[in-house]
C-alpha cells in the first residue's frame, strides 16, 4: 500500500467547483437527521446521524481484548461483558465535520450541511469498570481503541482506531455500549460493541469495538494525528478536535418546498421549536433570530436530568406575510457563544455556525 498520500492535506475544492460523485456515494452512504425528527427526545435509530468511513464488517466471533500496560489482560465475550453492572447515559452525538458542506471553499469530505446529529440511550458496561478489572499498570499514558472496520485513507491502510488519556477514560459516563435505544445495537451503529463517549464529536465513538490497548506513550495513528486536527488557511496544526461546540437547530416550521426546502407558513402566531446541546459545558440559554441574526430574542430552554443529550428549547413567534431568514444560537455556562459566522478550517471540523432557515409567510 503506497503511504506517500499521508503528509498530503485534505484538499479544498476549487472556486466553483460542485460536489462531486465521490461526495455524493459519501451522501448516500452516510445520512444526517431529518431536522423535523428534532422533535423526538429520543432519535429512533434510523433517523439518527451515521458516518461509516469504511466497511460495515461482519463479526461472527466476537471477543473484546484488553492488553498492553495492564497487570491482567483480557479475552471478553459478549455474554462476558453483558454480566457485568450494566448502565444507560442518554447522548447526543454529533458529527465533527458537520456543516462542512456550508464552509467556502469547501473542504472535499462527506458534505455535511446541519443535520449530522442524533440523541440516542446507550447501555452497556462503564469503560472504567473494564479498565479496573484489566488494572490499569502505572506506565500507561492512553487507552487505544481498534474497531473492526478497515480501509485506505489518503495512503494509509489502517483499522479504525482512536485513543482517550487514562483520565478521559476513566471518566464514569464513558460507555462500552451494546444496546441502542434499549434494543440491540445495530450493525450500522456498531454492533456488536462499540464506544461511548458523551461529549465528544463522533470521530471518539468508535464503532465494532474489538480491542482496547494501554499504551505506554500517546497515540500517533492516523484518525488521532493526521485526520481530526484544526488547521487554519496557513496549515500550521492548531491541536485536535475534541469536545463538541455548543449548537442550536431549531424544527423547520411549515412545510417545505420540495427541492429547495424553502418552508412555507401561513401568517399568524405559532410556537417555533428546537433542540442545543454542548459538549464542554451545559447549556445556559438559546436565543432566536427571525432576521438571519441582526437581532435576537430569547427562548425558553427546558430543564434536563440527561447532561450529556439536548435540551428543548421554544419560542412564541409571528410571522408576517414576507421571507424571513429564522435562526438560532446556543449558549453553555463555559461563556461560549454560537457564532453566525465560522472561522474557516482545513478539514470543516466544528463548524458550529449558526443553522439559517429561508421562511416564506404567504
Amino acid at each position: 500500500m503506497d503511504l506517500s498520500d499521508v503528509s498530503t492535506p485534505g484538499r479544498v475544492a476549487e472556486a466553483g467547483e460542485g460536489i462531486s460523485e465521490d461526495e455524493l456515494m459519501l451522501a448516500a452512504r452516510n445520512h444526517g437527521i431529518p431536522l423535523e425528527a428534532l422533535r423526538y427526545d429520543v432519535t429512533p435509530p434510523g433517523l439518527h446521524y451515521l458516518l461509516i468511513h469504511y466497511d460495515i464488517p461482519v463479526i461472527s466471533e466476537f471477543r473484546l481484548v484488553v492488553d498492553g500496560a495492564v497487570h491482567r489482560p483480557l479475552s471478553l465475550t459478549l455474554d462476558d461483558l453483558k454480566a457485568l453492572p450494566a448502565q444507560t447515559v442518554r447522548v447526543t452525538m454529533e458529527c465533527a465535520g458537520n456543516g462542512r458542506a456550508r464552509l467556502s471553499p469547501r473542504p472535499v469530505s462527506q458534505p455535511w450541511l446541519t443535520e449530522a446529529v442524533g440523541t440516542a440511550e446507550w447501555t452497556g458496561v462503564p469503560l472504567h469498570t473494564v479498565l479496573s478489572l484489566a488494572g490499569l499498570g502505572d506506565d500507561a499514558v492512553e487507552l487505544v481503541f481498534t474497531g473492526a472496520d478497515h480501509g485506505v485513507e489518503r495512503g494509509v491502510e489502517q483499522d479504525y482506531q482512536r485513543s482517550l488519556t487514562v483520565d478521559e477514560a476513566m471518566r464514569p459516563e464513558m460507555l462500552l455500549a451494546y444496546r441502542m435505544n434499549d434494543a440491540v445495537l445495530p450493525p450500522q451503529h456498531g454492533f456488536p460493541l462499540r464506544l461511548v463517549t458523551p461529549g465528544w464529536y463522533g470521530m471518539a465513538h468508535v464503532k465494532w469495538l474489538t480491542q482496547i490497548t494501554a499504551a505506554t506513550s500517546p497515540f500517533e495513528g492516523f484518525q488521532q494525528s493526521v485526520a481530526y486536527r484544526f488547521r487554519p488557511p496557513s496549515g500550521e496544526d492548531l491541536g485536535p478536535v475534541t469536545r463538541i461546540a455548543p449548537r442550536a437547530l431549531l424544527i423547520p416550521p411549515g412545510f417545505p418546498d420540495f427541492m429547495t426546502r424553502t418552508r412555507v407558513v401561513p401568517p399568524g402566531s405559532t410556537v417555533l421549536e428546537g433542540r442545543a446541546w454542548s459538549g464542554r459545558a451545559p447549556i445556559a440559554a438559546v436565543e432566536v433570530s427571525g432576521d438571519g441574526g441582526a437581532t435576537w430574542v430569547s427562548a425558553s430552554v427546558e430543564p434536563s436530568p440527561h447532561r450529556w443529550a439536548w435540551r428543548r428549547f421554544t419560542a412564541p413567534w409571528t410571522f408576517a406575510p414576507g421571507r424571513h431568514v429564522l435562526t438560532a444560537r446556543a449558549f453553555d455556562e463555559s461563556g461560549e457563544v454560537q457564532p453566525v459566522e465560522q472561522a474557516w478550517n482545513r478539514g470543516g471540523f466544528a463548524n458550529n455556525a449558526a443553522q439559517a432557515l429561508d421562511v416564506v409567510c404567504v
